[in-house]
């Protein structure tokens, strides 16, 4: 899929916690066209005019299903480029956005027993392909998503869509305020060496867990991960 460049209104801008933003973008010039699981580049340059070298950027995981004409993005203030974000964003700003990046999803994978697990904001590049209609491709899906606490899940209405989609897929939340952090060891010992596994998280947390599945016996191949930061 070729890449483009986007110049998107800022539709929406949700902030349901400290520290966490949702933003809604539409786009000026043509339909958003990309595949679950994919990212994008965002601008916070005003000047930029659309042909010049592309300005700083950082990427983030697009949230939502590529039916769909608008596009979501959730993110973190973590860093001076989000901090930025945090202080600068309007609803109604024009930003340059650009489309699509990655592979998640479409990298050859075994669709009838998979894994998907994420910590916090690492959601968000699942989402894509759960709230689009592919998702019902998938047999036995299971999703282990974790949450500092129930405050900081903000996606019960995609998961909700998900089950629609496909009602065999299983969803065990975890909030590390009530039952700790997710356990790879025990993620594992449910699923077995010979599922698909996707991670998508914090840094740390992709490292360990995918080193942990790779010294268990699950073959390269069948451990994906979003780390694209």
């Amino acid at each position: 899929m070729i890449v483009k460049k986007y110049k998107a209104i800022l539709k929406n801008i949700e902030h349901p916690i400290e520290g966490i933003y949702t933003l809604t973008f539409s786009s000026e010039n043509g339909k958003f066209k990309y595949n679950p699981g994919q990212f994008l580049h965002l601008a916070l340059d005003t000047d930029y005019d659309g042909i010049g070298q592309w300005p700083e950027s950082r990427c983030f995981s697009i949230q939502t299903s590529p039916g769909q004409d608008d596009i979501k993005i959730t993110y973190a203030v973590k860093g001076k480029f989000t901090r930025q974000m945090e202080k600068s964003l309007r609803t109604g700003d024009k930003i340059w956005l650009k489309l699509p990046y990655g592979d998640l999803f479409t990298r050859p994978h075994d669709k009838n027993h998979t894994v998907f697990i994420s910590g916090g904001t690492g959601i968000t590049p699942f989402l894509s392909l759960f709230t689009d209609a592919s998702f019902a491709q998938y047999t036995h899906p299971v999703l282990y998503t974790g949450f500092k606490s129930e405050t900081f899940n903000i996606y019960e209405e995609e998961l909700q869509k998900a089950l629609q989609i496909n009602p065999a897929i299983k969803i065990q939340r975890t909030y590390e305020n009530m039952d700790g952090m997710l356990n790879i060891r025990d993620i594992f010992n449910e699923n077995g060496q010979h599922a698909t596994y996707y991670i998508s998280g914090p840094p740390m947390m992709i490292k360990t867990f995918k080193n942990y599945l790779s010294e268990s016996g699950v073959v390269a191949d069948n451990i994906l991960t979003d780390d694209w930061e």
